[in-house]
């Protein structure tokens, strides 16, 4: 198993009585992908900045690369890259001083080869000698994640990296992103652009109201959570509902021509059901599938669905 980068342990935070997070124990994996879900305001930026050292922690303890933050608050945190929200950047400078004035901030020396490798892996390489305030705004984004990358951080963090940004930026990131993780880089995501988290991710954590509800593999919690639609059609009403669809707990619809079959975890597939209509005969005319999406598996989480089926954060 891979090294831990960040473990939280008992994180909490409040402001004036409002409690931000509440005893959050979570292990980030050395290489890994990890995209933390959840609504505004449910703690991820309160969470990102904590460990960024933009928050202070009420209590807990956060051990970045093995080392206490309350004993060495800096040395770690030169290894950890920040996309934050907000745009943050000096309009004077152009792209390149900006992103050489960055390595400095970090403790880098000066390095060509490396300002122009993130400039041409986020197409900015003919925005090189631009006043940054000149830049639009989907290039201003492209910059701060720029900026984040620069210094060849071990651990990232992307809040919202492509919040309002075009098509091409999304997936110029993801590529991006994938190479980083394969080098060993440690990625952790915020996104409500959750096909985002669905195409990266290697696990998932969900956060709610300080709150972290759950931590698992992707592919396992979209097997847990997830469920198969499939909506066949049929040429005719049926008389009723065949002895074979009563066994798989299928419904038909008020005007009898269209059955629903809704397979989860533990549930028998559904290829088994539509075989089974087909060896009656019956007069199909449509079969339509349909898989859940991790937008799909968030919404049963929030509501409620793992105090139904509960599961320890794992590390």
């Amino acid at each position: 198993m891979s090294p831990t980068v960040l473990e939280v342990q008992g994180l909490s935070k409040t402001y004036a009585g409002l409690t931000a997070l509440a005893e959050v124990n979570l292990s980030i994996r050395q290489g890994e992908i990890f995209a933390l879900l959840g609504p505004n305001g449910a703690g991820k930026t309160t969470l990102i900045g904590a460990v960024c050292g933009l928050v202070k922690k009420t209590h807990g303890r956060i051990l970045l690369f093995g080392k206490d933050l309350d004993d060495d608050p800096v040395s770690p945190r030169y290894d950890v890259g920040l996309v934050p929200q907000e745009l943050n950047f000096d309009p004077f400078f152009t792209v390149a001083e900006s992103l050489h004035i960055q390595l400095g901030y970090y403790g880098r020396p000066r390095d060509e080869a490396r300002v122009d490798e993130v400039l041409t892996a986020l197409n900015l390489q003919n925005k090189k000698d631009a006043l940054t305030r000149a830049l639009s705004g989907g290039m201003k984004r492209r910059l701060l994640i720029a900026k984040a990358l620069v210094h060849r951080p071990k651990l990232v963090f992307l809040d919202e990296p492509t919040a309002g940004v075009d098509v091409e930026l999304r997936r110029d990131l993801w590529t991006y992103v994938r190479k980083l993780a394969a080098e060993g880089t440690t990625i952790v995501l915020t996104t409500h652009y959750l096909e985002e988290a669905e195409e990266l991710a290697d696990r998932v954590g969900v956060i709610n109201e300080g709150r972290l509800l759950l931590v698992e593999d992707k592919a396992s919690v979209m097997r847990r959570f997830g469920e198969r639609r499939l909506v066949v059609t049929f040429e005719q009403p049926l008389a009723e509902l065949p002895e074979a669809a009563r066994r798989f707990n299928a419904t038909l619809s008020e005007e009898r021509r269209t059955l629903t079959y809704l397979e989860r975890e533990g549930t028998p597939p559904s290829g088994e059901l539509l075989r089974a209509l087909y060896s009656l005969g019956l007069p199909i005319s449509d079969v339509e599938t349909r898989h859940s999406r991790l937008e799909d598996v968030l919404i049963e989480v929030l509501r409620g669905r793992p105090q139904r089926e509960a599961r320890a954060p794992a590390p």
